[in-house]
């Protein structure tokens, strides 16, 4: 009894730092997932990143300012826009994956009712055959919120596109520790492995951040 009211305290304290946190952006976000997905016509797609991990990867190219910048995982092209609005003011340039040809063809209005479509490359298609033929060292920096199984096969191959000194990140990496609906039940054996090979990997400097549903953040040795 006492563990589960400990649990349910921290779950109470987690949600009042949420609301806490986003209601002192929502005044100064120059771009909110609730607003965003409201003028999307087409409501069938993938969950998109939390505004909190929308603000951090914006930050981040604030500091690195990534001219090459790969996203595996577009859905309706959420995070490829909050990225895009940062990436354009100093030269960046995206290209976001999408498997799901609906998916892509929403995410390309939004492009362009966002007025980033001149930023971003989006290229349909299986993420496990279009990465592998990039060449070596090919981004600056690469995000990574698609279909979890796919994580770990497609780590060996986002390491080798990666620049010595990018940024890669990868969202949803608490999913081994949360309470998910079944349905999400198959994604959460693979981010484990997925987290374990990062952790001990000799290629990569790595930490994992509470942001959002978790996100490993590494950079290339």
């Amino acid at each position: 009894m006492r563990k589960e009211l400990d649990l349910d305290l921290e779950t109470d304290t987690l949600e009042r730092y949420e609301t806490y946190i986003e209601d002192l952006y929502s005044v100064t976000a120059s771009l909110q997932k609730k607003e965003f997905v409201s003028k999307t016509g087409w409501k069938d797609f993938v969950p998109v990143v939390d505004d909190s991990t929308a603000r951090f990867l914006q930050l981040i190219l604030q500091m690195k300012k990534p001219k090459t910048i790969l996203e595996i995982g577009t859905s309706i092209g959420f995070s490829a826009t909050s990225m895009a609005l940062t990436a354009r003011e100093y030269g960046g340039t995206i290209t976001t994956i999408e498997f799901d040809p609906a998916a892509a063809a929403q995410a390309k209005n939004n492009f362009i009712r966002s007025g980033v479509d001149s930023t971003i490359q989006i290229l349909e298609g299986d993420a496990c055959q279009i990465v592998p033929g990039f060449s070596d060292a090919s981004f600056d920096f690469i995000f990574q919120d698609v279909d979890k199984q796919l994580y770990p096969c497609l780590l060996k191959d986002c390491i080798r596109i990666l620049k010595p000194g990018g940024v890669f990140i990868a969202d949803d990496a608490l999913f081994p520790v949360m309470d998910l609906d079944s349905k999400w039940g198959d994604q959460v054996k693979p981010i484990g492995e997925f987290n374990h090979i990062v952790v001990n990997s000799t290629e990569l400097s790595s930490t994992l951040l509470p942001i959002g549903d978790g996100m490993i953040v590494a950079v290339k040795k």
